[in-house]
Order: C-alpha cells, then structure tokens, then sequence
C-alpha cells in the first residue's frame, strides 16, 4: 500500500511541477516583471518552488538554504515579498524541486507518512503535508497560467499550456 501511495504523491508532485515548469517556460521575457495580485511573475514562482523546497525537507531545522536563496530570497521572512530569481534560475529551480521530490517521496514509508508534518505552522501529518504541498504548487501555477492566458497575443506560447494528469510531461 506504501508503494502505491508514494507512486500517487510522486505522478501529483510530477504533474504540479511539469504546469509549474510550462508557465515558466511560455512567460514572455518583458512580462516576467508583470503583476499577479501583489507580486510579480516571479515572485509567485518562487515562492512556489521556494515553499515546495522546504515542504519536502523532513521539518524547518533541516532545511538548507541553497545558492539560489541568496539571489532569490527567503520566503519564511517577514520582511516583505522575496526578489525571486531570472526565468533560467527558476527553470534550474523546478529541475532541483523535481529531483528532491523523487528523493523525498521514494523514501517515505508508512510510519514516516503518518507522522507529524514537522512544520508548527501545518499541524498535519507528512502525507498530507505532501498533497498540501501539492494543492500549493497547482494553487499557484494556476494564477500563473491564468496570467499568461490574459496576455493573449502577448504570450503565443501560452497555448503550450495543457493541463497534466499524473507525471511529467515533455
């Protein structure tokens, strides 16, 4: 039942971070500074990946801040919206996030999904910590391939944007 349940998280995990990845790609250079409610493109996408990072890692203590955090900023602070990263860093960024999640999600085990999310803020177990983690990512990349669609003419790459089931598509 384990595998099953890990072969679940992961298509999720996959499929979250393959529309992620479409937007990244389709936004058009001279619209990555455009707004979405109070930030920017970018802004929105890393505080995506940003979150989904640390979501993966067992609890806050353990998370590591990685090179790009110190372009990119980072997102548990107060002190006002992180300046996020170019569109190529945050495609590296999604290939990073992608990876981690193969990792992560292939070395949960029954007992470690239903303990604790690690997380205060998320009293939750870790498997629901996952699809939280999920519902974050889709929550976002839909704002994203929103924004994109209204760019209309602006964005021709905006009809690449398809809706994925389950894994990555390429």
């Amino acid at each position: 039942m384990a595998d099953y349940i890990n072969r679940i998280l992961a298509g999720q995990f996959e499929a979250s971070l393959c529309m992620l990845n479409q937007c990244a790609r389709a936004c058009p250079s001279d619209h990555w500074e455009g707004k979405i409610a109070n930030l920017t493109f970018r802004q929105v996408a890393y505080h995506t990946l940003f979150f989904t990072d640390l979501y993966l890692s067992p609890n806050e203590q353990v998370f590591k801040l990685r090179d790009l955090h110190r372009r990119g900023g980072d997102d548990r602070l107060d002190s006002g919206p992180s300046p996020g990263l170019t569109k190529d860093e945050t495609l590296s960024y999604v290939t990073i996030c992608r990876q981690k999640a193969d990792e992560v999600l292939a070395s949960e085990f029954p007992e470690s999904l239903e303990g604790a999310s690690g997380f205060s803020w998320i009293p939750t177990s870790r498997g629901e910590l996952h699809i939280y983690n999920v519902r974050h990512m889709q929550h976002h990349a839909g704002q994203l391939s929103a924004f994109l669609r209204r760019l209309g003419d602006a964005s021709p790459d905006s009809s690449a944007l398809r809706w994925v089931k389950t894994g990555w598509r390429s």
